[in-house]
């Protein structure tokens, strides 16, 4: 996946072992938190909190992946889910 958020979405075939996909809207809504709040609270830029939520980053921090599963008091599988690939 690119950084770039004006990409197409990408072949199944690009992705033989499966996609992540990022839960961040839904936990958000759960907790009526805006994506302002937790990107201040995580401390990380909202353009970067925003790469995240929308699926385009390429790797996640283990510490903003910490910050954000202490923020939301959630587990990691709570914002990172995984979808095998198409057979």
């Amino acid at each position: 996946m690119s950084l770039r958020g004006d990409r197409q979405e990408e072949p199944a075939e690009d992705f033989p072992h499966g996609r992540i996909h990022v839960r961040l809207d839904q936990l958000l809504e759960a907790r009526q938190m805006t994506m302002t709040e937790l990107a201040e609270r995580v401390g990380i830029t909202l353009a970067n909190m925003s790469i995240l939520k929308n699926g385009h980053a390429r790797a996640v921090r283990f510490s903003t992946l910490t910050a954000i599963c202490h923020v939301l008091d959630c587990q990691p599988g709570d914002v990172l889910t995984w979808e095998p690939p198409e057979p």
